[in-house]
């Protein structure tokens, strides 16, 4: 799915308007209808619903939803802030619209006075400024949004929390933005919902089709996109029936030190699960045992030390390589990953401890190969990239680092972005709070080097790779509970996130 900026998403309902055609009031009057049939479908006739309304659209839309709840017998009142100036448009239309219905109580905020008593089983519906919001709100729409946040009451934003911005909010005023239980948002998720300080405003979301016009969504260009499941299944390729494990690659993972073996083994369990044909694991003298016992189908290839990665081997048997789960950052350590900066030739992934070796060694990163694939969480990218104030901030120099070293990077957390050398970004919408648990990361690395082996384009193994590490993980919570997730369930179901993916294939 394309992302895109407010500003975009005005062009393309003017595009609907201009060209299904509609006109201004039978489109609000359909958005309307899809957020009315929602509340309709979770909330009954006792709860009384109080809408706050602006001068706006999105005002608009509030008074034709508390119209069409009145005709399914909700009782409500409508409390529309009043700058003195008359409505137009579209909202006029639906306020002399319940005028004439008689079944809602109106009323006008002119000023905090006139903020109205509630009980706690209202539901208030906020629908006071939508997503064209380009300032903090100020004044008494601040004073009205702080009141709403003051009450105990359950609070439905219409499209986006009034005072909320539609991408950066970097200049923003916390508390003069309604904190919504449930945010309905009209047809595309609004970036700013997609950023983890944003979470305490949107609550939870849903995204609701209004039917704006296809082709005015293909026409509007866009480098921002939510990971779309069958797009995902389209890039994991069929296996032949004649195909045999030669054909799958052969995997190199250095991982692993004294005390960190499980980071190994992890890796090595979810890069087999991934479909790699072959896999070698480099680990240091003392991890022998611990990864021929714990992985049995992975190969071992021996480092001279003890306890830490100093010396990779030949590299010509691999078709990928990944490096970082575990192996430390001792200046043996460092001085291997340099040598293997410059010789290997093949795609590569680096995570935890190389990334943070990297980090230490800035210089270095202009030596990455092209399409290297990196996967820091935000503490490691922090450390390569340097300080931002907030989560859009933090995506522009993720982008910015993905063109200028043309590389691919992975930043993982909730709705893991992936940036492109071309300046592409991909929102990841699978996972959960429970992979927030120790080895996750790890279980990651192995299954975008488990794809990467496999001759997958990197763009492809890093998008599949995160997509169904996070289903896998949904999958699992399912069965095991978010609070009970550890990392060895995410590989054990990512049997069942192909199961899953090969379902959406075959139709």
């Amino acid at each position: 799915m394309k992302l895109f900026s407010t500003k975009q998403i005005a062009e393309v309902d003017r595009f609907t308007i201009e060209n299904e055609p509609v006109t201004d009031i039978d489109l609000m009057e359909r958005a309307a209808m899809q957020i009315t049939t929602w509340i309709d479908q979770r909330f009954s006739e006792e709860n009384k619903m109080v809408f706050f309304a602006g001068p706006g659209n999105n005002g608009g839309d509030a008074l034709a939803v508390s119209r069409q709840l009145a005709e399914r017998g909700y009782r409500g009142a409508v409390y529309l802030l009043d700058f003195g100036k008359p409505l137009k448009g579209s909202p006029a239309i639906n306020w002399k619209r319940l005028e004439e219905q008689g079944k809602v109580e109106l009323h006008r905020i002119q000023s905090i006075d006139d903020f109205p008593e509630t009980n706690p089983s209202d539901i208030l519906i906020d629908g006071l400024f939508g997503s064209g919001l380009s300032r903090p709100l100020e004044g008494l729409p601040a004073s009205i949004v702080r009141k709403i946040n003051g009450l105990p009451n359950k609070v439905i934003a219409i499209d986006i929390p009034s005072g909320l911005m539609g991408e950066d909010n970097s200049g923003n005023i916390p508390e003069n933005i309604v904190n919504a239980y449930f945010t309905l948002t009209l047809q595309f998720p609004k970036i700013s919902f997609l950023f983890s300080e944003n979470e305490r405003y949107t609550g939870s979301w849903e995204v609701l089709p209004i039917g704006l016009h296809p082709e005015g969504i293909a026409q509007t260009p866009s480098k921002l996109f939510l990971v779309d499941k069958k797009e995902v299944t389209g890039m994991i390729p069929r296996r032949s029936r004649f195909a045999h494990k030669g054909t799958f690659g052969h995997a190199l993972l250095i991982a692993g030190s004294y005390g960190k073996m499980g980071a190994s083994v992890l890796a090595s369990k979810a890069c087999l699960r991934a479909g790699t044909g072959l896999l070698t694991s480099h680990v240091p003298r003392m991890g022998y045992s611990i990864i021929q016992t714990a992985v049995p189908e992975a190969m071992t290839s021996v480092d001279p030390h003890d306890s830490i990665f100093t010396e990779f081997p030949d590299l010509s048997p691999f078709t990928a390589v990944g490096i970082g789960p575990g192996i430390g950052v001792k200046s043996n350590t460092r001085k291997a990953l340099h040598e293997l900066l410059e010789k290997v030739q093949v795609p590569i992934v680096f995570d935890a401890d190389a990334l943070n070796i990297l980090s230490e060694n800035k210089e270095w990163l202009k030596q990455l190969p092209e399409n290297s694939i990196l996967t820091p969480h935000p503490g490691e990218f922090r450390r390569l990239a340097g300080e931002s104030v907030n989560t859009w901030e933090r995506i522009q120099q993720q982008r910015q680092m993905a063109r200028e070293l043309k590389v691919i990077i992975v930043l993982k957390g909730a709705f893991t972005t992936i940036a492109m050398p071309d300046g592409k970004l991909f929102f990841n919408a699978t996972g959960n709070p429970g992979m927030a648990t120790a080895g996750s990361g790890d279980t990651l690395t192995g299954i975008i080097l488990g794809l990467l082996a496999q001759s997958l384009p990197p763009q492809h193994a890093a998008v599949v790779g995160v997509f169904l590490h996070g289903l896998a993980g949904d999958l699992a919570a399912r069965k095991k509970s978010i609070n009970a997730l550890i990392a060895s369930d995410i590989t054990e179901f990512l049997g069942e996130a192909f199961l899953e993916m090969e379902s959406v294939s075959a139709f």
